[in-house]
């Protein structure tokens, strides 16, 4: 078994706009410490994360700006139906904080 500091790490960033896009597109790729800092922006920024090993390998084969194949359609859009869900959430809790601290 590898040791944790051996193991590669890998971020992909996706980015989708219903208005103008087709389809999600690759913005960002890289391992180690170029995942790291994509992370890290991701975080700094409020972006959720979600961690699915297989496909950020799969991902990770798609040139920069290029949209995503169809057969990854599926797995993608729980991907954004996972983000979507904690931001509704994290939208909801702010309305709710709002309205108990007047």
């Amino acid at each position: 078994m590898l040791e944790e500091k051996y193991i590669q790490k890998k971020a992909v960033s996706l980015q989708y706009d219903k208005s103008k896009d087709n389809a999600p597109h690759v913005t960002a790729q890289g391992t180690d410490k170029t995942a790291q800092n994509i992370i890290k922006i991701a975080q700094e920024n409020g972006i959720p994360l979600k961690k699915d090993e297989d496909l950020v390998n799969m991902l990770s084969e798609i040139e920069l700006n290029q949209e995503i194949p169809i057969d990854l359609y599926q797995a993608v859009s729980e991907i954004f139906t996972f983000i979507y869900g904690i931001s509704n959430k994290t939208q909801e809790d702010e309305k709710n904080n709002e309205k108990n601290t007047q």
